[in-house]
């Protein structure tokens, strides 16, 4: 196909309702018969799991703080080659990176050459919506406002008042979402709780308000555009390419972190087997790498405390030696136990292992606890040297490590393990995460982003 629609659901600031009109149209153009091909800006698990819920396939992550701008343009023009239309969701405020624009939306537009439809929260406000459009119309000359959709629109006569603005900017009015209890409480569930990714309630309302109040077949015929090509051929950093068999943690919600591009790279290097922590059956013994993505093991842990043979199983093939990567929540459960309100024994008072309570894989010398007085939200882009990659990922948890509050002072009553890495934030500042290293297990509360990176090379020498 020479040429697609393709455009990026920006907005002025967060909650202005992008998720909403994101899913809304992939949800239209998928019910018109298109191949829709949806894409995530920034490190973002849950909006994916929409997306792909809707769309039928999996949608990709495009973040240019952990990738670099050609990988960013190969993985869009790969997974878009046989779409009939390619949209991409943006992240916060539309200029809002982690320096600045840097790892904005607007530079993920900017990066790939697509145009932006702007997505503003209309409500209590009609002319003065001028002065704000025309300051994001004109701030940067180099993207392109394909037009503007309103969202929370209160009547026709509301709306109408609305076009006159775009009319005196000379920006395309693409239409408006009205004002609904019910889209309001779908908004309200939209990014936060990922176990409803797969529910289609209020999909077919949101899709038909959409189809009545917004020009899609405009927006479609005016946003044609050729798929941009890869700046170069990527050459494979696969050192073992399709010989492993690769076990990979996965269920709704204790491993549910994945990036599709990883799936994809590991299905490269060989045979990928899912299993479930929370069923009470071992991993594969012919297992050459156990990946234990992130998600939410503290909301399961009598599942997993429960699948001992799952436990015991993981355990034995780390202590062997197997090359194990663990990601927050997979991290949390290779710990001695996590701690959660209700326990006898908080593990506080001089202990890092704590309560046995919640008792998980066993492998780390640690607990993790998920008290509510000791959960605090740790969250942001992180960036590390180890064995001759530069690492990228980001951090969000609201657990903590469960040791004394005495430790890391004189006299505390014990530490954690060493890092093997001193870790820095985007715009490298220190920052304090660990990265452990036991045998061949990598772990940390880092959610990694490796798809420029050698995953087996990073088990060199200790």
């Amino acid at each position: 196909m020479d040429s697609i629609p393709q455009f990026l659901i920006a907005a002025p600031t967060s909650g202005s309702g992008k998720t909403t009109v994101s899913r809304g149209l992939m949800a239209l153009f998928v019910k018109k018969g298109l191949k829709v091909q949806p894409f995530k800006c920034g490190p973002d698990y849950i909006d994916t799991k929409y997306h792909e819920a809707v769309c039928g396939r999996p949608s990709i992550n495009l973040d240019t703080f952990m990738a670099s701008p050609e990988h960013v343009r190969s993985l869009y023009a790969r997974y878009s080659a046989d779409a009939d239309v390619a949209v991409v969701e943006g992240m916060m405020g539309m200029y809002d990176g982690y320096d600045r624009d840097r790892g904005s939306s607007a530079e993920v537009a900017r990066l790939l050459g697509i145009p932006v439809v702007l997505v503003v929260d209309a409500k209590s406000a009609a002319y003065s919506m001028a002065p704000l459009l025309s300051g994001f119309i004109n701030f940067r000359p180099d993207i392109r406002i394909a037009g503007v959709i309103f969202n929370r629109v209160g009547s026709p006569h509301h709306y109408r008042m609305l076009q006159e603005v775009c009319e005196d900017l000379n920006v395309t009015c693409l239409g408006y979402l009205p004002k609904r209890k019910e889209l309001e409480q779908e908004s309200r569930h939209l990014g936060l709780d990922f176990s409803r990714s797969k529910e289609t309630e209020g999909l077919d309302m949101l899709a038909g308000l959409l189809e009545e109040h917004v020009d899609w077949e405009l927006l479609l015929s005016t946003i044609g555009l050729p798929l941009p090509a890869a700046a170069v051929e990527e050459k494979s950093v696969l050192s073992e390419p399709g010989k492993l068999h690769i076990s990979v943690a996965r269920n709704e919600e204790s491993f549910s972190f994945l990036y599709a591009e990883h799936l994809d790279i590991l299905r490269r290097m060989g045979t990928v087997t899912f299993f479930n922590p929370e069923q009470d059956r071992a991993i594969p013994q012919e297992t050459d790498l156990l990946y234990l993505p992130g998600g939410y093991p503290e909301n399961r842990l009598e599942e997993l405390a429960g699948a001992r043979l799952a436990r015991e199983s993981i355990r034995s093939y780390i202590e062997a030696g197997g090359r194990t990567l663990a990601e927050c929540g997979g991290m949390i459960y290779l710990s001695q136990s996590v701690l959660s309100d209700g326990d006898m024994d908080g593990g506080s008072a001089g202990s890092c292992v704590g309560n046995i309570g919640n008792e998980m894989v066993g492998v780390l010398p640690f607990s993790i606890t998920n008290e509510r007085k000791r959960r605090k939200l740790t969250l942001g882009y992180r960036q590390f040297d180890y064995n001759g990659w530069r690492l990228k990922g980001h951090e969000f948890h609201y657990t903590q490590f469960a040791v004394p509050e005495t430790d890391g002072k004189e006299g505390g009553a014990c530490s954690l393990p060493p890092s093997i890495a001193q870790v820095y934030n985007a715009k490298g500042e220190k920052v304090t995460t660990p990265i452990f290293r036991y045998k061949n297990l990598i772990a940390s509360y880092t959610h990694l982003y490796w798809g420029e990176v050698d995953v087996m090379a990073l088990f060199g020498e200790l």
